[in-house]
């Protein structure tokens, strides 16, 4: 594997008593897809969670191109160059798509010219951009989590399972878009229970098993290493 933009090391989450993420290790380089895949309750979200710092007395160091990022909140990654697309989107329902973008043009300190940018990511929302982030469908409402957090140029994209629920077309749309953000040379990071929902064919993968990576491989070995540790197809 190339060098690392993102790199873990050691990281462990703690829900009380439950330990979801135990020592887990993953390096992303630069412009590439990496694709996180694990049965539910595997620990995905929560080492995504882990890596932008939304996870408190998370343990384990998170560097990005060598410099840590331990101790920072998630506007402080995010900030850095770290953006997360979090399971089941988390749009701000009761504003427009163009006031959800202008809420984190605002948040960052962004240009104003970015909400337009975002806008014409996804020609869609372009046209929807005065309705209600609520009455969006699942796909668009997907396209506007991500196009958000693209807002910021980051360096390092997150998602947690973004083809949940949606329409293999929609998905399709999506992923190209996410092909493209790795080809301008991010790294991105991809959170799914399978390659037939993912859809994109990933560069590298990791396998997640009961809060543990348990292997790491090429992205097109990713379904015969899913196979042999897990006894399942992806």
């Amino acid at each position: 594997m190339s060098q690392s933009l993102l790199s873990a090391e050691g990281i462990g989450v703690t829900y009380g008593k439950a330990r979801a993420v135990h020592d887990a290790g993953l390096s992303c380089p630069a412009a590439t897809v990496t694709a996180l895949l694990g049965p539910n309750g595997a620990g995905k979200s929560s080492l995504l969670h882990a890596l932008i710092g939304g996870v408190r007395g998370a343990g384990g160091s998170v560097r990005l191109a060598g410099e840590s990022l331990d101790g920072l909140s998630p506007n402080a990654r995010t900030a850095r160059g770290v953006s997360l697309v979090p399971q089941g989107r988390h749009v701000f329902r009761s504003l427009s798509v163009e006031e959800n973008l202008a809420v984190i043009a605002d948040s960052l300190r962004l240009p104003r010219e970015t909400i337009g940018e975002a806008l014409d990511r996804f020609p869609i929302l372009r046209t929807r951009r005065k309705v209600l982030a609520g009455l969006l469908s699942g796909g668009e409402q997907q396209m506007l989590a991500i196009a958000r957090a693209l807002m910021s140029g980051p360096r390092v994209l997150l998602l947690d399972e973004p083809a949940l629920g949606l329409a293999p077309s929609i998905v399709d749309e999506l992923m190209a878009t996410v092909r493209e953000v790795a080809g301008a040379g991010a790294a991105v990071l991809i959170a799914e229970p399978s390659l037939a929902t993912l859809r994109i064919e990933a560069d590298h993968g990791l396998v997640m098993q009961r809060g543990r990576v348990v292997a790491r491989c090429a992205g097109a070995e990713l379904d015969q290493t899913y196979h042999d540790v897990l006894g399942v197809s992806v």
